[in-house]
């Protein structure tokens, strides 16, 4: 095992790592620290050639100790597509798409459950509990169902329909709030120490966010371990944004990239956009979205607990935040299907008005290479292509 120790993500106090643990004593989330150098030894370029193609390949700076007790579906390595056609629609040369939607459950919400669900097996817990819009919920279930672990979820009840279903039939615990995914997680909060259940809730436990770091070292890895000069990600929690800036950091310090970082955008819903809000008004940490609304319900996240972290990171890397309207990224799905044969999640389609916004903003190069994520399946969320 090279995890050396838990520390705070505000704070920086330290907690010793093998014991459950959510959030800090100061109430920020927890994040995992490894022996790099240690894990150098045998975590190499050279080595990965004959590792089998799941996330699961970067062993030695995942938290899991036992391999054993890995929880696993395939998880990972998902395709990065060289999006031409899309791209010379949109003036650009060197466009990607990272197609998370062929991960388990069609999301990349796959990542962070997997590490999640694998710690919680080897530190013997026994019930999990999370607030989810939707994809995060689809994937705890099916981990949890894996592993042999009872789940309790609690979701919005316009949440979509097949994100409701695919929870039922593998088993959890379904409970539909009327109200935002903020209310679900005070009802998670508020009865988890009486039910006995252990909350996975975004950046609430230090092992999501492990899993989410990955997509950080494949992109190197696809790459041929060079970064992107763009990278576009849809943000709801943000555990995805927050996780490859720390895999690009880990890297740094495995030898295996310089110290050249992307400019990461956030891309937002115009109806629930706190850290787009926030970064245009200079502010540390994110507004809270009173009455938040939008159709990309991955979005749909009025207050996130590591506003602080997404914002920090923006302005590190020279990056930004923006929002799109709804009718923008509907457009923007339909765009990404006819050009690449990808059905994208609204979350996906948002990052095409974001790219045309950029372009006329000229803060994007059309010859840099720039790398968008769909987050995951047009196929969960029907209900928002209906007339």
């Amino acid at each position: 095992m090279y995890v050396t120790h838990l520390y705070c993500s505000s704070c920086n106090s330290h907690y010793a790592p093998r014991r459950l643990h959510n959030l800090c004593n100061c109430g920020k989330p927890l994040l995992v620290a490894y022996d790099l150098d240690r894990a150098a030894t045998t975590l190499t370029q050279e080595a990965l050639r004959d590792r089998s193609p799941t996330l699961w390949r970067y062993a030695e700076v995942l938290p899991v100790n036992d391999p054993a007790h890995c929880v696993t579906l395939g998880e990972g390595m998902t395709p990065l597509l060289k999006a031409d056609r899309l791209g010379q629609s949109l003036g650009l040369q060197h466009l990607y798409i990272k197609d998370e939607a062929q991960n388990p459950t069609a999301s990349f919400k796959a990542r962070g459950m997997t590490v999640a669900v694998s710690m919680a097996k080897e530190l013997g817990v026994k019930t999990l509990a999370v607030p989810s819009a939707g994809n995060a919920a689809g994937a705890l279930t099916a981990y949890a169902a894996k592993a042999g672990l009872e789940v309790y979820i609690f979701m919005p009840q316009d949440t979509p329909k097949a994100n409701i279903i695919e929870c039922q039939q593998m088993g959890a615990h379904v409970t539909l709030v009327d109200g935002l995914i903020t209310d679900c997680g005070k009802i998670v909060a508020e009865r988890k120490a009486a039910e006995g259940w252990f909350d996975v809730s975004t950046l609430k436990e230090p092992y999501r966010v492990e899993g989410k770091k990955t997509m950080g070292y494949e992109l190197a890895e696809q790459l041929g371990w060079e970064l992107p000069d763009v990278i576009l990600y849809p943000t709801g929690g943000g555990t995805g944004l927050i996780g490859m800036w720390k895999a690009f950091d880990e890297m740094e310090r495995l030898g295996w990239i310089g110290s050249q970082r992307p400019r990461m955008i956030s891309v937002q819903a115009a109806g629930c956009a706190p850290i787009a809000q926030a970064f245009e008004s200079g502010l540390t940490t994110g507004v809270e979205i009173i009455n938040a609304r939008t159709i990309a319900s991955g979005l749909r996240v009025p207050k996130a607990i590591g506003d602080f972290m997404m914002l920090a990171i923006l302005r590190q890397s020279g990056g930004t935040a923006i929002a799109v309207t709804d009718e923008a990224l509907l457009a923007g799905v339909k765009l990404i299907g006819a050009t690449e044969g990808i059905f994208a999640a609204p979350e996906g389609g948002a990052c095409i008005p974001a790219i045309t916004h950029l372009i006329e903003q000229e803060k994007l190069d059309r010859d840099e290479r720039i790398v968008l994520f769909n987050t995951g399946s047009g196929l969960k969320y029907l209900e928002a292509f209906s007339d």
